[in-house]
């Protein structure tokens, strides 16, 4: 079977397409052949050993993907040969067939697409935790999302707004910052042109906003605790500008706030109940169609490297998906 093959640490355009052997599921493993695999900020990482997760050299990259089993390994149960689902496994997902621990996939309802479902797990597992599980995310509140044309940040201003928030928006772009008004933001900003606090300030009133979700990092964090509202909760998701920014501790003594840290995957390993509750009530709302992963476009397993350098450039919006 064909998989993407990282041999060396590196750039997109170092991986290659190779056969590898077929795989043979371990105890409460199972073999799925997988019908779509998304793009993730970890994967690009991870290529350049510059992600928390290393898997030993080569290795096949792909932290996310859905598919239909093909094997079950001794030991499982509840899961059946032909069941659809998705998965996160870290690193396997660019590949015709992928290996996965029993616990780490999640069947998907009838109807649901598989670059739908491919496309949701990591980033609207992520978002759905933060807003839900780490911040506690109230009606009637205000979301300001930084990077929210991005695959977490969209998907934060969709349930930010499901879950009955005011969603403030900000990117980079006035033609990103349009996908997240097509998407549910009520205000956006466009932090490359306007002042962050600035443009917090006229659009709160001045009272600052309740919850921030941060996956980028970088120059504007500080900016984003300093127009928070007494309570507010700063949501430490990601570093996708590539640096990790030093926030001056007294603002939470000032702001009364909290700065909250959100890893998603170990989450649901640690808790695979309270994980598979946020993935059933995710999915309930895709297939009643409250909720749709925003898929930019899909690629062949051939084209993968151009896939992982659209998401390393941060052209993309939304989600890539590679197709095998």
């Amino acid at each position: 079977m064909k998989a993407l093959l990282c041999k060396h640490y590196g750039l997109p355009r170092d991986l290659v397409v190779e056969d590898i052997p077929a795989l043979k599921p371990g105890r409460g493993e199972l073999v799925v052949s997988v019908k779509a695999a998304a793009v993730n900020f970890p994967d690009v990482l991870m290529i350049q050993n510059k992600y928390q997760h290393k898997p030993p050299l080569p290795f096949t990259p792909g932290y996310e993907f859905a598919g239909v089993v093909k094997a079950c390994g001794e030991g499982v149960s509840g899961i059946a040969i032909g069941d659809a689902g998705v998965a996160i496994v870290r690193a396997g997902g660019f590949a015709e067939e992928a290996l996965v621990d029993a616990s780490r996939f999640w069947r998907i309802p009838a109807g649901v697409d598989f670059v739908d479902a491919a496309a949701f797990p990591l980033a609207y597992g992520t978002s759905y935790h933060a807003l839900k599980d780490r911040s506690g995310l109230r009606a009637g509140e205000t979301l300001l999302v930084l990077g929210a044309a991005g695959g977490v940040g969209l998907a934060a201003v969709q349930l930010g707004k499901l879950m009955g928030a005011k969603v403030i928006a900000c990117a980079s772009s006035d033609e990103k910052l349009g996908i997240c008004k097509r998407y549910g933001a009520d205000e956006t900003i466009n932090y490359q042109t306007a002042n962050l606090r600035d443009a917090v300030k006229a659009l709160t009133g001045d009272r600052g906003v309740d919850v921030i979700l941060d996956p980028v990092g970088g120059d504007y964090a500080e900016a984003a605790v300093r127009s928070m509202a007494w309570y507010g909760r700063y949501l430490v998701v990601g570093f996708t500008a590539g640096s990790i920014p030093r926030i001056p501790t007294n603002l939470a003594l000032l702001k009364g706030c909290s700065i909250v840290g959100v890893a998603w995957d170990t989450y649901s390993r640690r808790d695979p109940k309270g994980g598979a509750t946020n993935v059933a009530e995710l999915l309930a709302w895709i297939k009643e169609g409250k909720l749709r992963p925003v898929v930019s476009k899909t690629y062949r397993l051939s084209d993968a490297p151009k896939a992982l350098d659209e998401v390393m450039q941060r052209r993309v919006q939304g989600k890539v998906v590679i197709v095998p």
